[in-house]
């Protein structure tokens, strides 16, 4: 591990520690204050807290070894863990939902004051954070930054209601924000769980193009053509691919040096593991020159047997 990667592990570390105390923070607050907008906001924190956690298992864990108990290691955990906490989100935004139609029917007094304190030190915890993780070009922690950043605009909204209400002592701001807070978390998890089962049911990784991808592969010098071509997910950063190539190539040396090209480009696409297996049944130009050559050898024989009449000498 670089002194990079140990440096946004750490960052990425304290945003989940941050994370989860600010929304300690605001449940508290929300009670204490009364503010349905600070409890909603919590659950968006639950929301992106499980996602860093989601992120930082998933680096860790690619540092593991695999055991001959485990071949691929422990890469679905994350999958299955983002999968239950979707449908707890799921669950958790409807209890606020219905609390935002109660909160319409029966308006409750808010105090503006301690959401506005609880919001402000959000926001400023969740720029902080932010400023840790920014610069890293690793796909994990880049999705965390912008979590983090959410957290931030979410935390800048409720500071906003919380101004309106301090000033204006309107109450229904507090559930509005609250209900527009429910549906970033429904958005948020429903990509998350949209993503988890669509890797547990194995389906093409998104950010791979399968047409692009069998193009670069046949782009390789000594490839003839790719086929019955697999590419799944293992993870959120791990693709597989299992594939078929056809080559004229006849020697095992060079067959190997095409292999280690195509594992090189399919690099681009996060593919870590690979099945490769090479086949020539399909190449006409193979079977073209063995047709040629055994019909050359063929010319060469007979033209052997006329240059050397037989020998009739008697004894």
């Amino acid at each position: 591990m670089t002194l990079e990667e140990d440096h946004y592990i750490r960052s990425l570390k304290i945003a989940i520690g941050v994370t989860f105390g600010i929304l300690v923070l605001e449940v508290i607050g929300g009670f204490v204050s009364g503010s349905l907008a600070l409890l909603s906001d919590a659950g968006h924190m639950l929301v992106d807290g499980l996602s860093l956690a989601i992120s930082l298992g998933a680096i860790t864990i690619s540092h593991r070894l695999p055991s001959k108990g485990q071949t691929f290691g422990f890469h679905r955990v994350e999958v299955l863990a983002a999968l239950v906490n979707g449908v707890i989100l799921f669950i958790l935004s409807g209890v606020i939902l219905y609390e935002v139609y109660l909160r319409f029917l029966k308006p409750t007094p808010v105090n503006g004051e301690i959401m506005f304190v609880v919001a402000v030190v959000g926001l400023l915890a969740n720029l902080v954070v932010a400023y840790g993780l920014t610069g890293s070009h690793d796909l994990n922690i880049q999705g965390a930054f912008l979590h983090v950043l959410g957290d931030a605009l979410s935390s800048l909204a409720v500071v906003t209601g919380a101004l309106v209400i301090y000033i204006t002592d309107l109450l229904a701001i507090d559930p509005i924000l609250s209900a527009l807070l429910v549906v970033v978390i429904l958005i948020s998890t429903y990509r998350l769980v949209r993503e988890s089962v669509a890797i547990l049911l194995q389906f093409t990784p998104k950010d791979v193009d399968v047409d692009f991808l069998v193009k670069d592969m046949e782009s390789v010098k000594g490839v003839d053509g790719v086929h019955n071509i697999h590419v799944w997910a293992l993870c959120s950063h791990v693709n597989v691919l299992d594939a078929h190539v056809y080559t004229c190539v006849p020697d095992v040396t060079s067959i190997e040096k095409i292999k280690q090209e195509i594992k090189i480009r399919l690099e681009r696409y996060h593919i870590r593991h690979s099945t490769l297996e090479f086949e020539c049944e399909k190449c006409k130009d193979c079977r073209l020159v063995q047709e040629v050559e055994h019909g050359q050898h063929e010319d060469r024989e007979r033209e052997g047997m006329n240059s050397h009449p037989p020998d009739n000498s008697v004894f």
